[in-house]
């Protein structure tokens, strides 16, 4: 287990805004990656009393960057006016890229190598890469260095129609390689384990868009930014929500990831989707420098590792170790986001905690934690229908929960995700300036 760093600098979250999280439709959608940073971040700066001059450094999470995005964090830096002097790196740690962002960033002002930080995540998953297998490129190398017109049709000849199969990036990289298994089989594993049933995934699938709907007609997203493309076109809503989603309809899928005897459905796990998200954060001195509000404080953060085949259960172990370090019971979150991979994921891992045994052999803790309130868990909706644009989700869940905190008068919110590959990571945060509930 992770010790509690040494913190020389409180660090604050002064604001932020997201993009709306478009679902991918087939097709590479309207906004690449850079450009979806870009459109998200520049009104969140316009509002700000510094220059974008006066960041210490940029720090984005991204899984999947174009080929025209090598170091993502910069090529959006520089285009956001930063000047050449800001440094700016990009970070990757799966589905939790752009949590692993904010706290890389947190720990940079912690330890005073930062004041002023712009940090987040972008995903554009509609434009994921379609790559050519070994096969194909080996012909190409040869295609290349054959040079007479009788050695271009000799290797001509040895081209087979198999080496054009592409290569789909994203299924590839959603499977974990280690257990040769894809993330919608793992959530088939936990929901196993835990006895999660088919109609309570679909439940809490449904349950997550009629949260959507009513925070969309409720104005409570107004994190989000209108962003525009190249055609005049405008976005200002997450498009992946069906407001008429129900049991009934979704009993009639199909399962995805274990034909045909599963239960994960493509209606009860989250979306492929296109989205970014940014935070600013700092120290109290710039805060008193630039009168800046305060939208909350970072309390901890923690990562954690586990199984692969059970990676649908990091959030319990990445948020135990805080829950433990400062003396909290469940009951003393007043909300919580564990963002929504799968419905089968989120229902596990509020089983794991309330399962003793689990908790002793795997969480290193003598008793079952309790029941998670449900009513204070993702109730503005969550991955399933908003959407999970994986480099992007991780900043997206600390900025939401820290705006369902301050509409509700609330103080205390935990945030956190599963990650492909057997992990799970966590951030306890406050809302306004805050105090340590240690």
């Amino acid at each position: 287990m992770a010790q509690k760093r040494k913190i020389m600098h409180d660090v604050y979250i002064v604001d932020g805004s997201r993009s709306p999280f478009l679902k991918a439709k087939g097709k590479p959608g309207p906004f690449s990656a850079a450009n979806l940073a870009v459109s998200t971040a520049r009104p969140l700066l316009a509002r700000m009393p510094f220059s974008p001059s006066e960041i210490d450094e940029v720090i984005l999470g991204c899984v999947m960057p174009g080929p025209d995005e090598a170091n993502i964090a910069r090529v959006v830096a520089l285009r956001l006016g930063c000047e050449q002097h800001v440094p700016a790196w990009t970070v990757q740690r799966n589905c939790a890229s752009g949590l692993q962002a904010l706290d890389s960033a947190a720990q940079n002002i912690a330890t005073g190598r930062s004041n002023l930080v712009l940090t987040g995540g972008v995903e554009s998953m509609s434009h994921a890469p379609i790559l050519l297998a070994n096969s194909m490129v080996e012909w190409l190398g040869a295609w290349a260095r054959a040079r007479s017109f009788g050695s271009r049709v000799k290797t001509l000849a040895q081209l087979k129609l198999a080496y054009l199969k592409p290569v789909i990036g994203l299924l590839r990289g959603l499977t974990d390689p280690v257990v040769g298994l894809s993330m919608g089989q793992t959530a088939e594993i936990i929901a196993h384990r835990f006895g999660i049933t088919r109609e309570q995934m679909d439940e809490y699938a449904v349950k997550s868009h009629l949260r959507l709907a009513n925070a969309i007609d409720q104005g409570w997203l107004d994190e989000i930014e209108t962003i525009y493309d190249t055609n005049g076109n405008f976005y200002n809503e997450d498009d992946g929500l069906r407001r008429d989603s129900n049991v009934e309809k979704l009993a009639k899928l199909k399962p995805v990831f274990d034909k045909p005897f599963g239960n994960v459905t493509a209606g009860n796990s989250a979306q492929v989707t296109d989205g970014a998200a940014w935070l600013i954060l700092t120290n109290e001195a710039m805060i008193e420098k630039h009168n800046l509000p305060v939208l909350g404080k970072i309390i901890d953060s923690e990562w954690a590792g586990l199984d692969p085949s059970q990676m649908g259960l990091g959030p319990v172990h990445a948020m135990t170790p805080i829950l433990k370090r400062h003396k909290l019971k469940l009951e003393d979150i007043d909300y919580w986001e564990i963002n929504e991979a799968f419905a089968a994921q989120v229902l596990a891992n509020i089983a794991a905690w309330n399962d003793k045994d689990y908790c002793k052999d795997e969480l290193h803790i003598r008793g079952a934690m309790g029941v998670l309130d449900q009513d204070k868990l993702n109730v503005d909706g969550g991955g399933v229908s908003i959407g999970h644009p994986v480099g992007a989700s991780g900043a997206r869940i600390v900025l939401h929960l820290l705006h369902v905190l301050e509409r509700n008068n609330a103080a205390r919110g935990m945030a956190s995700l599963c990650i492909g590959g057997g992990q799970g990571g966590a951030m306890l945060v406050e809302r306004g300036a805050g105090t340590s509930a240690e």
